[in-house]
């Protein structure tokens, strides 16, 4: 790693960044660049997740590893598919911020099905240092960076100096989320309606929908985005996992797609006879704007307080109710409103409820509507 000051001042430089309201891919790529300068890596691998289930949002690759998406899915399978200790999922549930694998205790770089299975063999990778995007408000996705067997192993002082961008990094996240508006043209998918993708006990696709490849291909516009595939089997393998623990909810993750789109993806495996198979349905379909209230409310990056006033608004309730059910004066409910504004960049309760629900909907208010009830484009 660098000095000290340099490595500062890069710290200094990607705080910046996750204020400069940068779209996701934007900011990504920036932090990238300027990570590499302070804890070189040979490649980098960076998912975006659901910070409500944890499960994949996007993936999204630099150096050696960009347009190599041959292996993405089974990168999915290992990863949902199998309880690692160092997956993405483990370390966001045991609050870790940063971890390397050959400085893992008890041999467990050598033991990793990740490492044996597909970051050697396949990438010719020896080392890979993970960082959490961590903030309080939640887990907003991860980063993988990766250096090959002539590289010196990521030391404990470049893991300590990872840990400490982990919530600048999930600040960019969220405010890349959300500038993400669709303020561009809906794509115009020829099928319309839920999209069902059926993957067999090896994750290959057995059956799939019309309108389903529509939706996955329009989750790839550029050379650095990973196989959108990979969404899919890892939110199959998480579901293989879920159904065999008893009570265990099925998973969902809610997607944004390059034009502002609000997606939402299921999966549940096959029931009676065919359980046997392994196969697990997916279905992907346009979100509706409950489904994606609290994320967005989240992605603010509200207090717990604002968020109650926040949801009481999006309710319709006026500022004396909101006082009253909230057990503060008016002018204490005023102050709220006036920071949860600021923090949305809206300058009104009317702004506040048009972005949170209808921002993807309104360039449609209009349109044709579906059999369905809803739009058909």
């Amino acid at each position: 790693m660098l000095a000290s000051l340099t490595a500062e001042r890069i710290r200094a430089d990607i705080d910046v960044l996750s204020r400069a309201g940068l779209d996701l891919e934007a900011f990504l790529a920036e932090a990238c660049n300027a990570i590499q300068r302070a804890v070189p890596w040979a490649g980098a691998c960076v998912g975006t997740h659901d910070p409500a289930t944890l499960i994949l949002t996007s993936v999204r690759k630099f150096g050696a590893l960009t347009a190599n998406n041959d292996n993405d899915t089974l990168w999915g399978t290992i990863e949902y598919g199998l309880c690692e200790a160092t997956s993405f999922r483990s370390l966001a549930l045991g609050g870790t911020r940063a971890v390397s694998m050959q400085e893992l205790p008890d041999r467990q770089a050598e033991t990793s099905p990740r490492m044996n299975r597909l970051m050697r063999p396949v990438y010719g990778f020896a080392d890979e240092a993970r960082v959490m995007f961590h903030d309080t408000t939640g887990v907003w996705g991860g980063m993988a960076l990766l250096r090959g067997p002539d590289d010196s192993p990521f030391g404990a002082d470049d893991i300590a100096y990872l840990a400490t961008l982990s919530e600048p990094l999930a600040r960019g996240v969220r405010s890349g989320i959300l500038t993400r508006l669709a303020d561009t043209a809906i794509v115009d998918l020829t099928t319309g309606g839920p999209a069902v993708v059926i993957l067999d006990r090896n994750d290959e696709i057995a059956q799939i929908s019309r309108g389903a490849s529509e939706r996955l291909a329009a989750l790839a516009t550029t050379v650095h985005d990973g196989d959108p595939l990979s969404l899919v089997v890892s939110i199959a393998n998480a579901a293989r996992l879920a159904g065999a623990t008893a009570d265990a909810p099925l998973p969902r993750a809610r997607v944004r797609t390059p034009s502002g789109q609000w997606l939402v993806l299921h999966a549940s495996p096959l029931d009676d006879a065919l359980a046997a198979t392994g196969q697990v349905v997916v279905t992907i379909e346009e979100a509706r704007p409950p489904e994606i209230v609290s994320l967005v409310i989240a992605a603010y990056g509200l207090t717990p307080r604002e968020r109650d006033v926040t949801r009481l608004v999006l309710q319709g309730v006026d500022t004396k109710e909101i006082a009253a059910s909230l057990q503060v004066s008016t002018y204490t409910v005023q102050d709220h409103l006036k920071t949860i504004f600021d923090k949305a960049g809206v300058r009104s309760r009317r702004e506040l409820i048009a972005q949170v629900y209808f921002d993807q909907y309104v360039p449609r208010i209009g349109g044709e509507l579906a059999p369905n009830g809803w739009f058909s484009q």
